[in-house]
């Protein structure tokens, strides 16, 4: 009886295949020549940073671009012509996705497996994704780890998320905005014709409460109202500015600590916009760090790097900026975790609910997002922006 997939002896199996000796390259070296792609789609896959991989009917690889090369520790050249299985635990569900996309039967087919990566410690839980191509007898083969797949999903929830958020703020913003103006005016004449200071004291409250509801109708409206100016502008000096106006607000207590790559390039953005965007994150983490500010410990870390073939909004760039803003306050409430940037959303007593919003609203205009992971002792807001 054959193994089962998972199985030890499968996984004995495929670190064996995986370390082929002296032989087998000897053996391998006298087969006939193995196809290869051409060259134009061999260099459109070495652009991707997922694991892709051309193949023929058999699963025989023709072309392995470096991310392939790099999870399966060989290069190129002693990969062309062997079948990928090799290194696959799932092999029946391998060759039937094969045999579904060559007949036609699915234009591509998708599974999940383990691949034994030759010099990974681990190995690699992968999804795996077998599509037709124009190419005759040629298949398309790309692993995309599962972490990075839940990523992507992720995103573009929060991408339709945003864009309900935004359609649900102009909306509501503008229903609200009509009937303010009248009650504002109906409490002015009322409060003229009224002799009783006491009675005109209700109507100042009226007119109070509307003013503050209209300034936060106002703030709701901002993003939407306000052009994106943009222009050459540098990450750092954006940070700098953040970073006075918070010691400024918050001068005992509390360390703004700079990180910085100074080889990250300038790019095209709105200036305010992004002063306004990082300033509320910071603003919000020195808001809650108020009891470490008291002890003297409290820490904000700024810390900017470049990352590289970086998926934004399902399109793909060579580099982006990665800023970290990390504090070390209680973190975010465990119950908003999952909802800190729609509006009106607060972890905190008092506040708008808009912060973060307005964030996310702003970094998206710059075709990037924001990502937070919190625990107690650590908060890491993460934003990525595509850099030219």
């Amino acid at each position: 009886m054959g193994s089962e997939p998972g199985d030890p002896a499968e996984f004995l199996t495929r670190e064996e295949a995986t370390h082929p000796s002296q032989d087998d390259w000897v053996a391998f070296a006298g087969v006939a020549e193995p196809r290869t792609a051409p060259a134009g789609a061999q260099a459109a896959l070495d652009w991707l940073a997922t694991m892709t991989a051309l193949v023929d009917p058999q699963g025989r690889m023709m072309h392995a671009n470096p991310a392939m090369e790099a999870a399966l520790g060989l290069s190129r050249r002693h990969l062309l012509g062997r079948d990928l299985s090799h290194w696959l635990t799932r092999q029946s569900l391998w060759h039937e996705a094969l045999q579904q996309v060559q007949a036609n039967e699915f234009s591509s087919k998708r599974f999940d497996c383990t691949v034994m990566a030759r010099t990974a410690a681990d190995p690699l839980q992968v999804q795996l994704i077998v599509a037709r191509t124009d190419l005759p007898d040629t298949l398309l083969v790309e692993l995309v780890e599962l972490g990075q797949q839940t990523r992507q999903e992720r995103e573009e929830q929060w991408l339709n998320q945003a864009q309900a958020n935004k359609d649900l703020i102009r909306n509501l913003a503008h229903e609200i905005k009509n009937p303010l103006g009248g009650i504002r005016g109906a409490a002015q004449l009322l409060d003229m014709d009224l002799e009783s200071r006491e009675l005109q004291e209700y109507t100042r409250i009226i007119i109070h409460e509307v003013d503050r509801l209209q300034t936060l109708v106002d703030r709701l409206l901002a993003p939407h109202r306000r052009p994106h100016v943009v222009g050459d502008l540098n990450i750092h000096e954006v940070l700098e500015r953040v970073r006075s106006v918070i010691l400024a607000e918050f001068p005992q207590g509390l360390s703004v600590e700079r990180d910085y790559d100074a080889s990250i390039p300038e790019f095209r953005g709105d200036r305010e916009q992004l002063i306004q965007a990082i300033l509320n994150i910071v603003h919000n983490a020195a808001l809650v760090l108020s009891e470490r500010m008291r002890a003297s410990d409290a820490r904000i870390v700024l810390k900017t790097r470049i990352a590289r073939q970086v998926t934004l909004a399902k399109r793909r760039h060579r580099l982006a900026l990665l800023l970290h803003i990390t504090d070390n306050g209680p973190g975010v409430p465990a119950e908003i975790k999952d909802r800190m940037f729609f509006p009106l959303v607060s972890g905190r007593e008092g506040g708008s609910g808009l912060g973060l919003t307005l964030a996310q609203t702003f970094i998206q205009q710059h075709q990037g997002t924001i990502e937070c992971d919190s625990q107690p002792g650590l908060t890491d807001f993460r934003i990525l922006i595509p850099l030219p």
